[in-house]
């Protein structure tokens, strides 16, 4: 009788351990989840901060400006067009 009193002790102390042990995994795997979920939040911010950042650059008068003052283009007079056609 002592014998299986014994075992049951310690099934019941290796099964408190066992739920010890996963309560820790449990938190740090939140804890873990919740500091993602903040990166992925701030990435967010940055890929939108980017966006506008591109919108800015890629705006038409902004490339027009640049191709004027720091290649010297202009735009062509009526003259100096030609147009191709294709032949199909």
């Amino acid at each position: 009788m002592i014998r299986v009193d014994a075992f049951l002790v310690s099934v019941a102390v290796a099964s408190a351990l066992g739920v010890v042990a996963a309560q820790h995994q449990a938190r740090k795997l939140h804890t873990e989840y919740e500091r993602e979920q903040a990166r992925a939040h701030q990435l967010e911010i940055e890929w939108g901060q980017l966006q506008l950042e591109q919108s800015t650059w890629a705006a038409l008068s902004r490339v027009e400006a640049a191709a004027r003052e720091r290649l010297g283009l202009r735009e062509p007079v009526s003259g100096s067009i030609i147009v191709v056609e294709d032949g199909r």
